[in-house]
């Protein structure tokens, strides 16, 4: 690893802070060069570290600056595995929060993911039982029935109601988040989600 990150500092919680509720475009200009140094430059530098230790982790994005004030008060960085299925990191009042997600699924992808319920089902059901005995938490966009060309008793019937899936855990230790210690928990967490990033980009990217 390069070891560009050494934490975010103490003072990004106090810009956060001050970026709470619905801050003024003044307010947010005021505080956009502090928050570019104490938030946004610390997530550039862990998914860089993330990234040097593994190749797979090198087509990497972090969120800039929007309008809404959402995005001042979130940091986000994303790892992009194939179309719509990502590892997420975001830093917020909250914590911080790593996620593996499929989500806005592409038209085609949900057909795909169905189909490879049909018969691999068994074991994305032990990937997520597996993250659930560790904390995460697996949510999603959820049907309230099962698809039509399915049997409603099918086997994995409340995993083909899923149009979409994340599973995603909280860092809320002040005592870890503010040193070098963030990255290895991030890099931990990446570990446990790759079976079900890895089932999910197969499942549903196109053939060929």
């Amino acid at each position: 690893m390069t070891e560009q990150f050494t934490g975010w500092p103490r003072q990004a919680l106090d810009v956060l802070t001050q970026l709470e509720g619905l801050p003024s475009a003044e307010t947010r200009q005021q505080l956009r060069k502090d928050r570019e140094s104490l938030v946004r430059r610390p997530m550039i530098a862990l998914l860089a570290d993330l990234a040097d230790s593994d190749p797979r982790y090198e087509d990497f994005s972090v969120w800039g600056y929007g309008k809404e004030p959402f995005w001042w008060q979130n940091q986000g960085g994303i790892v992009r595995f194939t179309r719509c299925v990502e590892l997420v990191v975001r830093l917020n009042l909250d914590g911080l929060h790593v996620k593996a997600a499929w989500h806005y699924p592409d038209p085609g992808q949900v057909p795909r993911y169905r189909a490879a319920v049909d018969t691999e089902g068994a074991k994305l059901a032990a990937i997520l039982e597996s993250l659930r005995t560790k904390g995460y938490d697996i949510t999603g966009d959820v049907m309230k029935r099962t698809p039509r060309e399915y049997p409603a008793d099918h086997p994995h019937a409340n995993l083909l109601r899923h149009r979409s899936i994340i599973a995603s855990r909280t860092l809320s230790d002040e005592d870890v988040l503010w040193t070098p210690h963030a990255l290895t928990w991030v890099a931990e967490r990446a570990d446990e989600l790759d079976d079900l990033i890895g089932w999910l980009s197969r499942a549903v990217t196109t053939p060929g």
